[in-house]
């Protein structure tokens, strides 16, 4: 059994260096070591997720909950708490201060107990994940509390990161991958594969040190990534890439991956998380339209208004945050399913069989009503045509894929490809605000962004957005974001990154006053994108590329 400390000790020296190998390898190095039941649960740990998305489990412990187990654990007032995060703006540094300062009650990991291990770490989260219903809130601080009062102060801090699936460690899932395979001998391909058809790295390193990655595939009920677009240059150069295209309206709707079992269908986001019990309607049109025992099923749900025209995307998000009055809710923003590809069917995954064939099977058990309509063809007159008509209907523009193009899961290519008329946005993360001023003084005002460094997960500053949110938006986004606030500095925020803005801007520029250094001049709030993950932000390369892409630029200079 791996005590925590150990995994404690791993972290802190990841933290600690800077080359992505030299982390690669001290990861990889750990893994090799750990059990299945540990190696189950380690490499989430290291990236900061504690369950992957097809448990339906989720820690719900936001800051306050954190600082109050912490707060009761170690006979700490709050207000020095509230102290130690204004010093240093890491809930897992506040973590280890407190309990190295902590007044002598539940010592026993250092007069001779038991330490904690990586499996009762991840039991007591279990717990915490499963609390429901009015003493929710008690069981999880005591839940933490007990694991605060045992912990030394560095195997706090990373408690309190995991706690709130915040690690800073400078590892994401393409470090973990690399690790898994260096650990066990097998491929990064082989690794990434596995990952993307099951969304559980746990697996997938059980798998890779038992020697069965090959075996592992997709599994109903259990969500995968999605495949995605990337933005066509235009209809023109598009087609000259493509030839031949399955050519399909671009849905201004919100995807959906569903799965049939039998009578039960279960629903899931972009960001993979269960909506089944927001999206009634959508569950019966399933039973009641699909011809299949089994299947996967990947489309769009649009809301349709009185005028038969789509509704603003924000009116599609409600449905999918709306856990009560569901059915009343349904009756304003009804959701109309437009189905677009089959994964599984009958018990088999027919992910590598190409877009044609899979399309036909799914017109084979789709009542054509929830089907989106598809046109092959290499001619731009048709696509402008379909590009038009998508446009009138209210819809976002035309999507042109690859007939012959397997579906390959988290992937984003140019074998679909997305023709928008708008100008170009960024899907950033937020991960710090300010607080407004004058009759906004209640309000948070100003939200700082981040984007993507993908192998290590870190998140780099672009700057600031303030334009595009009018006074009622400011209140919800305020509500959303007070249980996501880390730490306050006066004005100031750090913010848990959990939400994304898509944003416009007028530029792109070089600036030293941000990690990534580059800045968006004169940046607006275009979306509130719920549906999509962290993972899915966009990266620093693609920011670099905007950036060298405009009046003409080729180099970074």
């Amino acid at each position: 059994m791996t005590s925590f400390l150990k995994f404690a000790k791993l972290c802190k020296k990841v933290e600690c260096v800077s080359g992505t190998l030299e982390k690669i390898d001290l990861v990889a190095g750990f893994l090799a070591e750990l059990d299945e039941s540990e190696l189950y649960v380690a490499p989430g740990f290291i990236m900061g997720t504690v369950f992957s998305s097809g448990s339906d489990l989720v820690m719900g412990v936001g800051p306050s909950i954190l600082y109050e187990a912490l707060a009761r654990a170690c006979g700490c007032p709050p207000e020095q708490i509230s102290s130690m995060l204004r010093a240093t703006g890491d809930p897992g540094l506040v973590a280890a201060g407190v309990v190295q300062r902590r007044k002598p009650l539940g010592l026993a990991s250092f007069i001779g107990g038991e330490q904690l291990s990586i499996s009762e770490v991840y039991q007591r989260f279990l717990a915490v994940a499963h609390a429901s219903g009015k003493r929710s809130h008690d069981t999880k601080i005591k839940n933490l509390q007990f694991l605060f009062s045992q912990a030394s102060p560095l195997e706090a801090q990373y408690i309190a990161r995991l706690a709130i699936e915040d690690m800073r460690i400078g590892v994401g899932e393409g470090g973990v991958r690399d690790a898994i395979s260096k650990a066990f001998g097998a491929s990064a391909e082989d690794v990434e594969r596995a990952y993307n058809l099951t969304n559980d790295m746990g697996l997938v390193a059980v798998s890779a040190k038992r020697g069965t990655l090959s075996e592992l595939n997709i599994i109903l009920n259990h969500p995968i990534k999605m495949m995605l677009a990337q933005l066509g240059e235009g209809i023109p150069a598009a087609l000259q890439e493509l030839g031949t295209a399955a050519m399909e309206w671009k849905y201004d709707g919100a995807r959906v991956q569903i799965h049939k079992d039998g009578q039960k269908v279960r629903i899931f986001s972009r960001r993979l998380e269960n909506v089944t019990a927001s999206l009634p309607e959508i569950v019966s049109a399933v039973k009641a339209n699909i011809r299949a025992k089994s299947a996967i099923l990947d489309g769009e749900a649009v809301a349709i208004g009185q005028d038969e025209r789509p509704m603003a995307f924000q009116e599609i998000l409600k449905r999918f945050r709306r856990k009560y009055n569901v059915e009343k809710l349904a009756v304003q923003i009804p959701l109309r399913l437009f189905l677009f590809d089959l994964i599984y069917l009958d018990g088999k995954s027919i992910i590598d069989r190409p877009l044609r064939d899979r399309r036909a099977l799914l017109e084979t058990i789709a009542d054509p009503s929830m089907l989106a309509k598809q046109v092959l063809s290499n001619s731009s007159e048709v696509a402008e045509e379909i590009y038009r008509q998508a446009l009138d209907a209210g819809h976002e523009g035309l999507m042109l894929k690859n007939p012959s193009s397997v579906y390959a899961p988290g992937k984003r290519g140019k074998n679909w490809l997305k023709i928008k008329p708008v100008m170009e946005t960024l899907d950033l993360v937020v991960i710090g605000a300010k607080w407004g001023e004058g009759r906004r003084a209640s309000l948070l005002g100003s939200y700082r962004l981040g984007c993507l460094e993908p192998e290590t997960g870190m998140l780099l500053d672009v700057g600031w957005v303030a334009t595009g949110l009018t006074d009622e938006a400011l209140s919800d986004l305020t509500e959303v974001f007070k249980g996501l606030i880390v730490v306050e500095r006066g004005m100031e925020l750090e913010l848990k990154p959990a939400v994304i803005f898509e944003v416009a801007y007028e530029e792109i520029q070089k600036s030293p006053n941000y990690s990534s250094g580059y800045a968006l001049r004169f940046p607006r709030l275009v979306a509130v994108r719920d549906d999509k993950s962290i993972e899915e932000a966009d990266t620093i390369e693609r920011v670099i590329a905007l950036y060298k892409a405009q009046r003409g630029r080729n180099t970074a200079s």
